[in-house]
């Protein structure tokens, strides 16, 4: 295990000393400081693995933390890989570490270590409750990134061009396996059998196969348990009576090979209480929703038991800002979608989580504020008087 102290100067600036606060009282000099919160576990996830580890790692150093990393058993190559960089980089020994292994074993066992002073975890929010609730017994800070059921809504006065990208984007990029994919797609009415041939028509073009050539714009599903899980929400949706409008069942292309492909799929007249529009496929799939009018988008975007991100599509500027007020969630993307920064706060609402991720809260989440006072000449007074 790392010191549980810090071992890097990257954090000296973030805990300098802060500018006396101003006192009510006589007699004393105070001011405050920053410190390091101590060792923290960093558990990472199978999907995007080095960037959702770099968006940990980064302000866990500047803040002065040591570091444990537990990546996904799936992807952990890269992590080793990157570590072993920090080594030969010359980063003292202790700074940066990597346990590899399952989470029921090495998970849960950094999260009850009594040196681990903070968790960060990006996951499902299953497993982010037990990591809270777990955590929560040695008063030990959690920041939780977690799922997502973002709504992406275009409105009529939308640029529906823009739109339609930003929709087969929003879902499709990365075959649907991240946690802002904008699986729910809010259209209004007047628009919504236009837009929906057109997102239709771009999501058939896409050219699947090998993840590794640069062509490819929808690889495979990572893991068979993940596989089986995208296709049994396909059936669930045309039981619960949503119309497939495109693919739906397993990639037969010949580029696909035997791979874990599945097909771009769109479902329509969705409900929003159907579990395709409330639980996370983490697929390629597309459930589409028509609404009326503002106050009913804003109604099935935030019901959901998540809160991560939200796309809005629209030339009206000030129904802009009105639907980012009334938007639970953390991310609200116009015009836009998927637009991330190491410099803007990232996080969730609701289940999709605790704390922010990039931008200064991101270091402040590993720091520590002590206040110092000293008496510069307040009388002693009464002992059994608190002053």
């Amino acid at each position: 295990m790392c010191h549980s102290g810090s071992t890097t100067t990257a954090g000296s600036r973030t805990r300098s000393r802060a500018p006396s606060p101003p006192l009510d009282k006589k007699g004393y000099f105070t001011y405050t400081k920053k410190e390091p919160v101590g060792v923290v576990a960093v558990i990472t996830p199978w999907n995007s693995p080095l960037l959702l580890l770099a968006w940990k790692i980064a302000p866990a150093l500047a803040a002065g933390c040591t570091v444990v990393i537990k990546p996904s058993e799936f992807t952990s190559a890269s992590t080793v890989e990157l570590v072993r960089l920090f080594h030969e980089a010359g980063l003292p020994p202790g700074v940066v570490n990597v346990v590899t292994g399952f989470g029921k074993d090495v998970g849960a066992t950094l999260v009850e270590h009594p040196l681990v002073r903070k968790i960060t975890f990006t996951g499902s929010d299953a497993t982010g409750r037990h990591i809270n609730q777990a955590a929560a017994r040695d008063f030990k800070h959690v920041s939780l990134e977690l799922g997502g059921k973002s709504p992406n809504i275009v409105f009529a006065d939308a640029d529906l061009e823009a739109a339609v990208n930003g929709a087969v984007s929003g879902i499709f990029a990365a075959t649907g396996q991240t946690c802002i994919a904008g699986s729910r797609l809010l259209v209004q009415e007047s628009v919504h059998d236009e837009l929906v041939g057109r997102v239709v028509e771009l999501a058939r073009t896409a050219r699947m196969g090998d993840p590794m050539d640069e062509g490819t714009q929808v690889g495979p599903i990572t893991t068979p348990a993940q596989y089986a899980k995208v296709l049994g929400y396909v059936d669930i949706a045309q039981r619960e009576g949503a119309e497939l409008a495109l693919g739906g069942k397993p990639a037969a292309r010949p580029e696909c090979g035997s791979g874990w492909f599945v097909e771009p799929t769109i479902f329509t007249g969705v409900r929003n209480r159907m579990r395709i529009a409330q639980e996370e496929v983490f697929g390629p799939v597309l459930a589409v929703i028509p609404f009326t009018d503002e106050d009913e988008a804003v109604a099935l975007a935030n019901d959901s038991r998540y809160g991560l991100g939200a796309g809005v599509w629209t030339s009206d500027i000030g129904r802009a800002f009105r639907m980012a007020d009334h938007i639970r969630s953390g991310t609200v993307w116009v015009n836009t979608y998927r637009a991330v920064s190491y410099l803007a706060p990232f996080g969730g609402f609701k289940d999709s989580g605790i704390g922010r991720e990039n931008g200064i809260a991101a270091v402040t989440a590993y720091l520590e504020d002590k206040s110092v006072w000293i008496n510069t000449g307040a009388p002693t007074g009464n002992p059994f008087v608190l002053r």
